[in-house]
C-alpha cells in the first residue's frame, strides 16, 4: 500500500502524537471579574482572606505576550485602590482584590491602557 495509509496498518504500540504551539498575539484572552466569592477561593489562590466578602472582588487576566501583565498590574493599581494578588510574567496572568467597582476601575483602566496606547487586542470584560 505504497502512498496510502491504512488504519488498520497501526498497532496498539504505535501512539499519535500531536504537537500545540504557543504563538503569542498582542491579547487579552481572558479577563473576569468574580464578584462576593465564597472565602474559600481566596485561601486556595493564596488571597488575604480578611475581606468583606459581600463587597469583594476578584479580578483574572491573561494577557500574551506575557510580561505585559507587568504593565497591566501598574496601570490597574494606579487606576484604583485594588490589591495586587499575584502577577506572573511567564504565564500572563494577574489576579487583583478589592470592592467590585474598585476591581471593575481597575480592570477596564488596564485594558483600555493596552489596547489604545499598545493596540493589543482586548477581550469583553466578564462577570460573575
Amino acid at each position: 500500500m505504497r502512498g496510502n495509509f491504512d488504519v488498520s496498518m497501526l498497532n496498539n504500540e504505535e501512539h499519535m502524537r500531536i504537537i500545540q504551539e504557543y504563538v503569542p498575539g498582542c491579547q487579552v484572552t481572558l479577563a473576569h471579574i468574580i464578584a462576593s466569592p465564597d472565602k474559600i477561593l481566596y485561601q486556595k489562590l493564596g488571597l488575604d482572606p480578611k475581606v468583606d466578602y459581600e463587597k469583594a472582588a476578584i479580578g483574572v487576566t491573561t494577557v500574551t505576550p506575557s510580561e505585559t501583565a507587568i504593565i497591566m498590574a501598574d496601570v490597574a493599581l494606579k487606576a484604583s485602590g485594588i490589591t495586587l494578588g499575584f502577577v506572573d510574567r511567564f504565564s500572563g496572568s494577574m489576579i487583583i482584590t478589592g470592592t467590585v467597582s474598585e476591581v471593575q476601575a481597575a480592570m477596564e483602566a488596564a485594558l483600555e491602557y493596552v489596547k489604545d496606547k499598545l493596540n493589543y487586542t482586548v477581550c469583553t470584560i466578564t462577570k460573575t
